[in-house]
């Protein structure tokens, strides 16, 4: 058994620094974290064990330090957080930021807004609700129900695949062909460099492992593009989640791994394969999980 890894996997600089961000305003005094910080389960948990909070809702923030996630969010939801007294972090990634300020330029500009992602993702919601109108289309379906308008500017949520992007945006073209329709690229690096790593990847493969939370956008992105290219494509959020049955001897195997996966977790991941190819035998998972731990 063969392993590889992809040439782009894992954290982004934006989960590293609002991870970093965190951690270092959680040691001098309490911090409660607005959502989930990243959608990560282990990345969380190591946070709550250094005595970070969470909440869902901004009534349920009982600290002075309340920490905005890397999803960003609405100026009305900072300003509702701010009236309440309380000492606003954003850990918003600098790529969101962005994606807020070109589909603000396009609304101030007469554009109408048209967002590339899901609607009920908490980075789609930051960037929609401060809007007074707008439309989020993640399918032809979607496209097909858009009303005519003069002019339409479109963005996408970031963790979206560009090639999707692209042909939505070409689709709201061919239906409004009389209508100006202006894109901005919002989709970030990161996402599109591990996007097109996983291509490559799959493409060589027998079998591909997508390490991930099981509620990351992105890491779902990466399962779907490496099965257009790869039969065999399985999604663990841990070592744990490992199966001896997937492998057979002389498998080539991928790993790639989504924006908000930790080094560690993917080095248990890349352990316990490796011993496996080495013995080709079920070894205990157990002798993984203490490496590489989060300092």
């Amino acid at each position: 058994m063969k392993i590889l890894r992809a040439e782009h996997l894992g954290m982004c600089f934006g989960v590293r620094d609002a991870i970093a961000l965190a951690v270092a305003t959680a040691r001098p005094e309490p911090l409660t974290v607005l959502g989930d910080l990243v959608h990560n389960e282990t990345v969380l948990a190591e946070l709550r064990a250094r005595g970070i909070g969470f909440a869902t809702r901004t009534d349920q923030v009982v600290t002075r330090n309340v920490m905005v996630t890397a999803h960003g969010a609405s100026d009305r939801a900072l300003g509702q957080l701010r009236e309440r007294g309380l000492n606003v972090l954003e850990a918003t990634c600098p790529l969101v930021h962005v994606a807020h300020g070109a589909l603000a330029k396009l609304v101030a500009e007469g554009y109408y807004p048209v967002i590339v992602g899901k609607p009920d993702h908490v980075e789609v919601r930051g960037m929609t609700e401060d809007l007074a109108e707008y439309t989020v289309v993640l399918s032809t379906e979607d496209v097909m129900q858009l009303a005519g308008r003069p002019r339409f500017g479109v963005v996408a949520q970031t963790t979206q695949p560009i090639e999707r992007v692209r042909e939505l945006v070409q689709l709201v073209r061919k239906r409004f062909p009389e209508s100006a329709v202006r894109f901005v690229d919002t989709v970030c690096h990161p996402t599109k460099q591990r996007q097109h790593a996983a291509v490559e990847l799959a493409q060589r493969c027998d079998v591909v492992i997508v390490i991930g939370g099981a509620r990351s956008n992105n890491t779902h992105e990466l399962v779907a593009t490496s099965r257009r290219h790869c039969a065999r494509v399985h999604h663990v959020q841990t070592v744990a989640d490992l199966h001896g049955k997937w492998f057979a001897r002389g498998d080539t195997v991928g790993v790639t791994a989504g924006t908000s996966t930790p080094d560690s977790t993917i080095a248990q991941v890349e352990c316990w394969l490796n011993q496996f190819a080495s013995n080709f035998t079920h070894i205990p998972k157990e002798a993984c999980h203490e490496l590489h731990q989060m300092d």
